[in-house]
């Protein structure tokens, strides 16, 4: 009865995920080799999600285009020393917050203004952070800009580390351990970040409503 299908679901799903697995091993390993099928895989895999975290760190589709770049760069480069299987998103994404990070500090050291200090947003930016609206439906289409534009503005409000960590779960999907380690705090710290970084967001969002 109920109990056997919702086994045989269990099932099915915990195989569809094992053979996804299977199947991103697979290609990281012709990606060793050096397998240009493989790579150009990899790019057409995660640029979308690559760019939309390196754009909410920087404000800057310029320099988040050169970063991306640099990003698949740097995996070609070093993808032979991925070790850890299961967790190359997180190997992936961390690499490209390093690089936005570094050039942050670049922008600081120069005394330029980070795009984002000008409160730019792009709501049709690839990776958005809204679910796309039915087709044909003009008015969810609208809701969801807006929806959008409020929840990238209330982004932009929050101290840089808030954000970071927000970022780096959201896009990235890095586990609270791998954020601690990426931060150089202890993991109860990521935590407590993520925790106050969320409810900040979602005050701002409230007061946007309210409006």
């Amino acid at each position: 009865g109920y109990h056997a299908r919702n086994s045989l679901g269990h099932s099915a799903l915990c195989l569809e995920n094992v053979l996804a697995s299977d199947g991103l091993e697979g290609l990281l390993e012709r990606a060793r080799r050096r397998d240009p099928a493989a790579l150009d895989e990899l790019v057409s895999r995660y640029s979308s999600r690559l760019f939309g975290l390196l754009y909410r760190l920087t404000g800057s589709r310029d320099v988040s285009e050169d970063l991306l770049q640099e990003t698949f760069l740097r995996m070609v480069r070093t993808i032979g020393e991925y070790e850890h299987v299961g967790r190359f998103e997180a190997w992936l994404f961390r690499i490209a917050a390093n690089l936005a990070r570094d050039r942050a500090r670049k922008r600081t050291r120069r005394g330029e203004t980070s795009p984002l200090a000008a409160g730019r947003d792009d709501e049709d930016c690839p990776g958005a952070v809204a679910p796309e609206a039915p087709a044909g439906d003009p008015g969810a289409a609208i809701e969801r800009r807006e929806s959008v534009r409020a929840l990238v503005a209330a982004l932009h409000e929050l101290p840089a580390p808030d954000r970071e960590v927000l970022l780096l779960r959201h896009y990235g999907e890095l586990s609270f351990k791998e954020i601690a380690e990426y931060l150089d705090v202890p993991l109860g710290t990521a935590l407590a970040r993520a925790h106050r970084a969320l409810a900040k967001l979602r005050a701002r969002m409230r007061a946007a409503e309210d409006e």
